[in-house]
């Protein structure tokens, strides 16, 4: 599961490292329903035993919480990526990307983005940076 703020990074991130062996599933995908269309795509493919990322913001526990049931439930292995960055620097790659968010949501979204924990069902957690274009992944330390 991908963690943070619009223009963080996330789809770059998947597509550089899971692309080629994970199902790429994000609400950017569908124009409705897209709660339940995602849903219904994750438990099809851990039925099949497929590996998935989900490429949401994720910016709450509630909103992890459903996806690391079904995860659960489903006997696979969660692993969450929380991209650290800044709210200035996402706006300014967001006024630069070919679908612009509109900064009041990405504001939104910072504004309640809480940061994951082993305790909500994660078997590993890893913190994401964006520096000079390279992807640097770390090892999760309690804050």
């Amino acid at each position: 599961m991908l963690i943070g703020l619009q223009a963080s990074g996330k789809t770059s991130f998947y597509q550089q490292r899971f692309a080629a062996t994970h199902l790429h599933l994000s609400k950017d995908l569908w124009k409705h329903n897209r709660q339940f269309k995602q849903q219904k795509q994750l438990r099809e493919a851990l039925e099949k035993g497929q590996s998935v990322v989900i490429d949401n913001t994720n910016p709450t526990v509630q909103d992890r919480a459903g996806i690391l049931q079904q995860a659960r439930n489903a006997g696979a292995s969660t692993t969450g990526y929380y991209f650290q960055s800044k709210l200035e620097t996402c706006l300014e790659r967001n006024r630069k990307r070919e679908r612009v968010v509109p900064e009041v949501g990405v504001r939104a979204t910072s504004s309640k983005l809480q940061l994951p924990s082993l305790q909500e069902g994660f078997d590993r957690l890893f913190y994401v940076q964006l520096q000079a274009g390279t992807f640097i992944v770390s090892p999760w330390e309690k804050p």
